[in-house]
């Protein structure tokens, strides 16, 4: 890999990884590496001004903060094919991120493994959506294309009263169910231990690509989380919304509003999120066991037969 252009984004408001931003740029910079530096947060967004003033290409992006901060970078940036190394630092779950001790204890060293190439690069898929006004043989989308790493997910949103929500459900243009609750996530492997695993859908290896449609308390029993190949186009219908409440939302983030006689087509992105590993012991499961607190049995057992 080369470092001649990178981008330094830190957690907005968090004296912490600014701090530790600083001094990545500082040392980039000494390495003769151009250097864009920014917070990222709900009211900060540097990617649109950065991707504009680049004169060469990005090589790098070196996102400090937590998981948040690495879904809008993957957002902003997959699509340019920009590979990603998000550092836990002023995070909190760190699903996506490198340990902060990653970067601490030398990061001189982080500098000099990606020089090298002495670095994994995990693709993680993302999903992308567009809002379709009339029938379907109307493929000419109403709004622009949406992007998330995690999930999809529509639901309403009003100040002064919960909302039930009304939605017909396609796959590949066929009707599979009408939902009557509080709405619809549909999440790639990745974003299956967040939103969906909260509402009682399946985790997934982020290794697969596959789509999970699960639906939020759902007044029918029958309504239940589904697995879809990654080929398969999800379109969402609103129904019976008055007040036109329904809104698309990604990664947690407002998307758009969308209506009765509109429908959101939901489909795997053409291009996946690269994330940089450097631990060297990267397990996918030890993940699941330290960040979901899987402690097995109430009584532990030992296991004799292992070795």
């Amino acid at each position: 890999m080369e470092l001649n252009q990178v981008i330094v984004v830190h957690k907005a408001h968090d004296a912490y990884s600014k701090q530790w931003a600083e001094k990545c740029a500082a040392q980039l910079e000494q390495r003769n590496c151009r250097v864009m530096l920014g917070p990222s947060g709900p009211k900060d967004n540097p990617y649109p001004v950065f991707l504009a003033s680049a004169q060469q290409p990005i090589d790098l992006a070196v996102v400090l903060g937590g998981d948040g901060t690495a879904l809008a970078a993957a957002r902003h940036l997959a699509s340019d094919g920009i590979r990603i190394l998000a550092i836990n630092v002023g995070g909190h779950l760190g699903f996506l991120t490198e340990p902060a001790d990653t970067l601490m204890q030398d990061p001189e060293q982080v500098w000099d493994r990606l020089l090298q190439d002495r670095f994994a690069v995990q693709r993680r898929m993302m999903l992308q959506a567009m809002t379709f006004e009339g029938n379907r043989t109307n493929l000419e989308p109403v709004s622009d294309r949406y992007l998330a790493l995690n999930e999809m997910c529509v639901k309403p949103a009003s100040a002064d009263r919960m909302i039930t929500s009304i939605l017909e459900m396609e796959i590949d243009g066929e009707v599979v169910d009408q939902y009557q609750g509080d709405g619809l996530i549909i999440a790639t492997p990745t974003g299956s231990t967040c939103y969906t695993v909260a509402a009682s859908g399946p985790i997934l290896h982020p290794g697969m690509d596959a789509m999970i449609v699960t639906p939020i308390c759902p007044l029918s029993l029958s309504s239940r989380p589904i697995v879809l190949p990654p080929g398969s186009v999800v379109s969402i219908w609103p129904l019976a919304d008055r007040d036109l409440h329904t809104k698309l939302w990604m990664d947690g983030v407002l998307a758009t509003a969308i209506w009765p006689g509109q429908r959101v087509d939901i489909r795997m992105a053409d291009r996946a999120a690269e994330f940089i590993i450097l631990k060297e012991n990267y397990s996918y499961y030890q993940t699941l066991r330290e960040k979901l607190h899987w402690a097995g049995a109430r009584i532990q057992y030992s296991n004799n037969h292992r070795n």
